[in-house]
């Protein structure tokens, strides 16, 4: 897929004023990564592939949720977290514990003007669980089974946790299974043919 093909899909779903604000995200991604490891430098020329479309394609599989939060576990540089800032009008909680990345998070969030955007700095094992998110997502944090240990307390049956694995998917599922039920079901990225994203709901410890 190139980068145009990338940004006609997003186009295509989300409307063009929605995806010229995923380029503006784009663009201050790319100058703040001279400062800070925020992207590794042989993506940079495929972003709307490798970060925004791999992130786009979360939010048709996170629609079903009901009303509620979206929580961003480990935000980092903003992906997912921004991009569904920008792609949708749920409120979206971004959960990170590094101050500088936290900190340009909030500084996106304002120069975009998403008022939709909460920017918690802390790890998610500290912040209260004030109410059930909608939505829990985490894009390279931890395994399956982690992930479900240290965000259960922000979850209830209805939520939905979208999570991209990589290629070791089916692998993780496995593991995490002996300790954490639920529904499961592995949904094919369409950034990486070898990659998946894991979609649950119900997850309750076994």
């Amino acid at each position: 897929m190139t980068e145009q093909d990338a940004r006609r899909w997003i186009e295509a779903r989300f409307g063009v004023e929605r995806t010229n604000r995923l380029a503006q995200f784009a663009d201050r991604i790319v100058a703040e990564t001279a400062n800070q490891n925020l992207i590794a430098a042989s993506t940079i020329e495929h972003i709307w592939e490798r970060h925004l479309l791999d992130s786009a394609q979360l939010v048709p599989l996170a629609e079903p949720a009901g009303a509620g939060d979206w929580i961003d576990i480990g935000s980092g540089a903003g992906f997912p977290g921004i991009v569904a800032a920008i792609l949708t009008d749920r409120r979206i909680v971004l959960v990170e514990p590094r101050a500088r990345r936290a900190a340009l998070l909030g500084e996106v969030a304002a120069d975009l003007k998403l008022s939709n955007v909460v920017v918690h700095q802390a790890k998610i094992e500290k912040l209260p669980a004030d109410r059930p998110a909608a939505i829990i997502t985490a894009r390279a944090v931890a395994r399956l089974a982690a992930l479900f240990a240290i965000g259960h307390r922000h979850s209830d049956t209805d939520t939905i946790w979208v999570l991209p694995k990589g290629r070791s998917a089916a692998e993780e599922l496995v593991e995490a299974k002996a300790d954490w039920r639920g529904m499961f079901h592995v949904e094919h990225s369409i950034t990486d043919p070898t990659s998946s994203i894991v979609v649950a709901k119900g997850v309750r410890q076994a």
